[in-house]
């Protein structure tokens, strides 16, 4: 791993702005080296947040975009529960990014066949990797520590042959989903984790001073050659005692 980064801001205000650069920084990096940038979305409060900032910027080019989902709820599009389903109405209807390059679960599909079905659509796009290398995931993290749809003490953190897991007894509603398996999330070229609001405070501190010996799945992302960064607000951050760097929203990743 390229070594963690925590990056603490005044307010999610502060802290847009500079996602919306890594997110064009990475791109513009990943295009010139291999001609595409494959982005790794999950949801929560990212969506409105990361859809903000993105229509924000004056060039924003998404025509070589490769976009997948870190964990999708099994529900149709048009569900507020679906993943996808916000991420279109809120970013993908109104940038330049090709159909083709949004891979999207098959929501038809029993739970098990849509894990199987994701696992086969990242593999057609992603052909000479054991597990798909993603140029940047963005992740968020529950108040309970989750991340993707891994949860505390569910077997699935011990996953580490399959691309895409199913889930059928979510401990947070809707019960199934399909989600990235670890191996996929710590083999992706850049890792961020998102987490804003006081309610985070207390698990974030465990996470990221704990290390090896916390028991919530988000502390187990660890790229094995890719950077990481946690980008806090200070509502979040409140608890650390570690070293951070604080940041305004002019920061440049």
């Amino acid at each position: 791993m390229a070594g963690r980064r925590v990056l603490v801001f005044p307010s999610s205000a502060e802290l847009g702005p500079v996602l919306a650069q890594l997110v064009t920084s990475r791109a513009e990096k990943a295009i010139s080296s291999h001609g595409r940038f494959t982005l790794g979305l999950s949801g929560g409060s990212l969506v409105s947040m990361l859809s903000k900032e993105l229509l924000a910027l004056s060039e924003l080019d998404c025509s070589k975009w490769l976009v997948g989902f870190c964990d999708e709820r099994l529900v149709s599009f048009d569900d507020p529960e679906s993943t996808y389903g916000l991420y279109k109405s809120q970013l993908f209807s109104k940038i330049n990014i090709p159909e083709s390059g949004i891979l999207t679960i098959d929501c038809s599909l029993p739970v098990n066949e849509c894990a199987e079905d994701y696992t086969r659509k990242l593999k057609e796009v992603f052909p000479d990797d054991d597990f798909p290398v993603f140029d940047l995931l963005l992740l968020g993290m529950g108040p309970d520590g989750h991340t993707c749809s891994l949860f505390p003490d569910h077997p699935l953190l011990e996953e580490t042959k399959k691309i895409v897991a199913p889930i059928s007894d979510s401990p947070k509603p809707p019960p199934q989903r399909v989600t990235m398996t670890f191996p996929v999330v710590n083999s992706a070229r850049c890792v961020a984790f998102i987490s804003t609001g006081g309610s985070k405070a207390p698990v974030l501190k465990e996470v990221l001073e704990d290390g090896e010996a916390s028991p919530f799945p988000a502390a187990r992302v660890a790229p094995t050659k890719g950077e990481l960064f946690w980008l806090v607000d200070e509502p979040a951050a409140a608890s650390l005692t570690i070293q951070v760097e604080r940041l305004g929203s002019g920061a440049k990743l």
